[in-house]
């Protein structure tokens, strides 16, 4: 564990193994992850992204345990997400920021009122003439909004930040907008992620949650952790952040849930 986390104290490295044994032991134990940045590397084209094979295979191996269940809670879309995770049909998915809901077979329908439909039609308009204008900029279509991304325009983020602010502003004042990495959004309707793994605990009747993200996004999923009752949040990589714990990259969850796989399997078999 201390090389997994190498980048902390110690003391840091010990209390976050001793924690994962103690989720391990756990009679109901929800696992919930970010996608991008915490399971699978960030890669040019969102669509192309796909679970680390080390994640992949220890999150196989969780979810067919008794009583413990893996959920992705994500910015996507629930489509993408869908494709991107290879999530079966029992899968337990959170989309959009908790506006999307699949726990199993079943979805959650968005009904959109007709003044939803209206603001979204015309922010979608404007928000595109905004990327045509900028090269190197994409528009993500989402189900109640949409993410204008700039990782490869350098310097000329922050310009497209507020070019973008302005231009969302002009169509509506109570647009919900969220910052993430090198992508800025922009939603007809209000959810976060603490929605959805509240969502998830409430499901599952988890006694005790895992929750891991790397963005700025997942610090509403950090903040409806209970660590008092058991919960463990991590962080993956730099940046301030509400969970306990901290880890370098994907990578280092890979191994963390290699471990936690043996220990639960361990603890499952007594």
């Amino acid at each position: 564990m201390t090389d997994t986390a190498s980048h902390l104290p110690p003391a840091s490295a010990v209390a976050l193994a001793s924690a994962l044994q103690r989720l391990a032991t756990e009679d109901r134990l929800l696992l919930a992850f970010d996608f991008d940045g915490t399971l699978a590397p960030f890669v040019d084209v969102p669509r192309g992204a796909r679970t680390l094979p080390e994640s992949k295979a220890a999150l196989d191996r969780l979810e067919h345990l008794p009583n413990t269940w893996v959920a992705y809670v994500s910015g996507r879309p629930l489509s993408s997400l869908e494709t991107v995770t290879e999530a079966d049909e029992d899968a337990l998915l959170i989309g959009s920021h908790g506006v999307e809901i699949r726990f199993g077979r079943d979805g959650v329908s968005l009904d959109l009122t007709d003044d939803e439909r209206r603001t979204l039609e015309r922010l979608g308009e404007t928000l595109q003439e905004l990327v045509d204008s900028v090269p190197d900029t994409k528009l993500e279509i989402k189900p109640v909004g949409f993410g204008v991304h700039y990782r490869l325009v350098g310097e000329r983020g922050p310009e497209v930040v507020a070019r973008a602010r302005e231009a969302a502003a002009a169509v509506s004042s109570s647009l919900t907008i969220r910052d993430g990495k090198d992508i800025i959004e922009f939603s007809v309707r209000e959810a976060h992620k603490g929605d959805g793994v509240e969502r998830l605990r409430e499901y599952t009747k988890a006694t005790a949650v895992l929750f891991a993200g790397d963005d700025v996004t997942d610090e509403d999923g950090f903040s409806v952790l209970r660590p008092d009752r058991g919960d463990v949040g991590i962080k993956v990589g730099t940046g301030e952040t509400a969970a306990q714990y901290r880890v370098a990259d994907e990578r280092a969850i890979a191994t963390l849930l290699g471990l936690l796989a043996q220990a639960r399997e361990a603890h499952l078999r007594s």
